[in-house]
């Protein structure tokens, strides 16, 4: 093994691995460098102890692969500053950019809804074909009330609040198919609208409005803008204009991913709500207050940060330096 001929030339790359070591930030692109230029200098250092084991270049190497590795391992870390750019610009700056996507997708579940529960309380029959007499009377009159209260509110929140993100990320998940989307939407609002109208045909509306609501709104917006997104996410590869198929789909994959993220504290919320607020004592106009303030806040939101961050050019997609990181760079 001639030890000069490698040295000579392989001293310009451990020259900038050992400046990579050194930095105290790095891009995505230069974290790919620097993973990459770890594994080709320790490479030289085995090559260099088997094969011409000069004492200067093994201690050399041997400091350079130390340093590289201890700066690698601290590659992969979540800033706070990176937290609050993501809770303060990418988050609503996607829920912007996507707002006519799942606004549209809510517009529509609740003139469904409305008109399926409508239909319902004018057709009793078919309530009789779906649950019997008893079944009914201990839905109207104990289960559907008791279901707020009969759990603990802190492992109630938790369980809601993870049955929920599972379904905002079915939507989200299932999205780049289109039709599940729509199947998931079918199930949860013909569910609530049997619901609602077995309260309303045997005289417990107030009951129904005022338990659901104070949660329901914040916690079903979040789940149109689920499905939302994800039938934004299978519009992307059906018509992906200008920037081609592969392309599109992979900028709205990575948005989604953004956004299931960001409801997953959305939903949190929501399920803090009804666990704490929708069974407590307070009166109804309260609750239902704490219900329209939430998604109201949810709004200011969305329009505020959202649109002064697509101002200033965020879409809602990771920045270039993560993008860069998805893929290995040559070093």
């Amino acid at each position: 093994m001639d030890l000069d001929a490698l040295v000579g030339r392989r001293s310009g790359a451990w020259a900038r691995l050992d400046a990579l070591a050194r930095r105290r930030r790095l891009s995505g692109a230069e974290a790919d460098e620097l993973l990459d230029g770890y594994q080709r200098a320790a490479t030289d250092l085995s090559l260099v102890r088997s094969g011409a084991p000069d004492a200067g270049v093994v201690t050399h190497l041997s400091v350079l692969v130390t340093r590289a590795r201890a700066r690698a391992a601290r590659v992969p870390t979540v800033s706070w500053a990176g937290v609050g750019r993501f809770l303060a610009e990418d988050f609503p700056a996607a829920l912007y950019r996507l707002r006519r996507w799942w606004g549209i997708t809510a517009l529509v579940n609740v003139v469904v809804g409305l008109v399926l529960g409508w239909w319902l309380v004018r057709n009793p029959v078919v309530e009789q074909s779906l649950l019997s007499t008893e079944q009914v009377q201990a839905l109207v009159n104990v289960q559907f009330e008791s279901y707020y209260s009969e759990n603990a509110a802190s492992s109630f929140s938790t369980l809601v609040w993870v049955n929920n993100a599972w379904v905002a990320a079915r939507c989200i998940g299932m999205g780049v198919l289109g039709f599940p989307v729509v199947w998931v939407l079918w199930q949860n609002i013909t569910n609530v609208a049997v619901i609602g109208s077995l309260m309303h045909r045997h005289g417990r509306a107030e009951v129904f409005w005022g338990l659901i609501t104070p949660h329901g709104l914040l916690e079903l917006m979040a789940i149109f803008v689920a499905a939302g997104v994800g039938l934004r996410l299978f519009w992307a590869w059906v018509a992906p204009g200008r920037r081609g198929r592969l392309a599109n789909l992979a900028q709205e994959g990575r948005t989604a991913a953004g956004v299931a993220l960001g409801l997953v504290l959305v939903l949190l919320v929501s399920g803090v709500i009804e666990g704490f607020v929708t069974p407590s004592p307070l009166p109804t106009w309260a609750r239902v207050g704490i219900g329209v303030l939430a998604l109201a806040l949810f709004f200011v939101y969305v329009f505020t940060l959202g649109r002064r961050a697509v101002r200033r050019g965020a879409t809602g997609d990771v920045g270039e330096d993560l993008q860069s990181a998805s893929a290995p760079t040559a070093g």
